[in-house]
């Protein structure tokens, strides 16, 4: 074999990260991607998104040698451990999409040699795992499938891969024992399960934070219903509290995880999970939220609108299932202009900060950049929800 470990699907925000760290921790590691503008950016030691501290460990990885990047897939053939990062998509009646998995195991079948250890390291939905393992069998070929899910906070892969404990299921001993070994490079803090167990522990991990997130968009909605700053409610209820220290601010909970993993548990639970659910319609309507508090008190079809951020998250450059782009499309309708700008995306439709000041009659801060904390809004008319600017989040 030429590599211990070979990733699938590995430009991207879980693999790279990933390949990167089990190559800096001594592994021989193929990064496959059938993207090649994005190969050809990892090639030249260059991140093709934010994440800390992660370029400076891919180029010395490049240059050692311990990391290699390819779109040839026979590097599947050529490697010990497979990892696969693909998950399971929602269609857009907010029902898992199998096709995908299905796909990409008949894409790559011929590559695969009986007793490979494949890990599947996206969400999946439950029961994948076993159905992959399946796949495989039908055809003739011995595969042991492992799931071992990703749980890293997005920028913050390089640390919290070795930081935090790492899931580890397989159908077989072989299996099992090959995951424990590959991520005991990272830590030591290993915890066994079984595949479904594994496979909802990641479900039940995301889609917990978005209940959590969508309380706080309804406990906000109800203070400023009442003109209260929820922000004054929130330092009284976590102040010294240890029981409320995990209660979330409010704002746009959004990316391509959670919304995602609330559906796919509510399939997987015949459509009767009604937390996430209401978790989902609280959490995708705080646009719509904004808009109508704004439109109580401005006529917006004679005003222009700007949006500061685009990306999903704080500080980030990821755009994926951001609810930013909801709004604007909300505003579009019902504001004379909408403008838009953020520091960290790269969107040729996107303006300069100091231009969308400029021209906005009211100004929505999005998402919360920490460069947006001192800006200068010369009176405008703010909707801070993430209390970004320290004023409080009334609306």
């Amino acid at each position: 074999m030429l590599y211990d470990i070979c990733i699938i699907g590995g430009c991207g925000h879980v693999g790279l990260p990933l390949g990167i760290a089990f190559a800096d921790a001594g592994k021989k590691v193929c990064i496959q991607d059938i993207n090649a503008a994005s190969v050809e950016t990892v090639q030249s030691g260059t991140m093709p998104f934010a994440e800390e501290g992660a370029e400076p460990l891919l180029k010395k990885c490049l240059k050692d040698g311990s990391l290699y990047v390819t779109t040839d897939p026979i590097c599947i053939t050529n490697s010990r451990i497979v990892i696969l990062i693909i998950g399971t998509p929602v269609d857009e009646h907010l029902n898992p999409k199998f096709g995908l998995m299905k796909d990409i195991v008949d894409q790559y079948f011929d590559y695969f040699r009986d007793e490979h250890i494949l890990i599947l390291r996206s969400t999946v939905y439950p029961g994948i795992s076993e159905k992959i393992k399946g796949w495989f069998e039908e055809r003739g070929k011995n595969i042991h499938v492992a799931f071992c899910p990703e749980r890293i906070l997005e920028g913050k892969a390089m640390s919290e891969l070795k930081s935090l404990p790492q899931i580890i299921s397989s159908f077989s001993e072989t299996g099992l024992s090959a995951a424990r070994d590959i991520f005991a490079a990272l830590t030591d803090d290993i915890v066994e399960v079984s595949p479904m167990e594994a496979e909802l522990t990641k479900l039940f991990n995301n889609v917990w934070r978005y209940i959590k997130f969508a309380a706080a968009n309804q406990f906000y909605m109800i203070a400023n219903n009442y003109g209260l700053d929820f922000y004054n409610i929130h330092r009284a209820m976590t102040h010294n509290y240890d029981r409320a220290k995990d209660f979330p601010r409010p704002g746009l909970a959004a990316g391509p995880c959670l919304f995602k993993d609330a559906m796919q548990l509510g399939a997987f639970f015949d459509s009767d999970f009604y937390l996430g659910h209401l978790a989902m319609l609280i959490n995708e309507g705080i646009p719509n939220y904004i808009v109508k508090k704004l439109k109580e008190k401005h006529d917006l079809s004679k005003m222009a609108v700007g949006i500061l951020g685009m990306s999903f998250k704080a500080d980030s450059d990821d755009t994926r299932e951001s609810l930013s782009y909801k709004l604007k499309k909300i505003l579009q309708i019902q504001a004379r202009s909408t403008l838009c700008t953020d520091p960290y995306v790269n969107d040729e439709r996107l303006l300069p900060l100091a231009e969308v000041l400029d021209k906005s009659d009211i100004v929505i801060i999005a998402a919360p950049h920490i460069e947006y904390k001192n800006i200068d809004l010369n009176g405008k008319i703010v909707a801070d929800i993430w209390n970004v600017l320290g004023r409080g989040g009334v609306i």
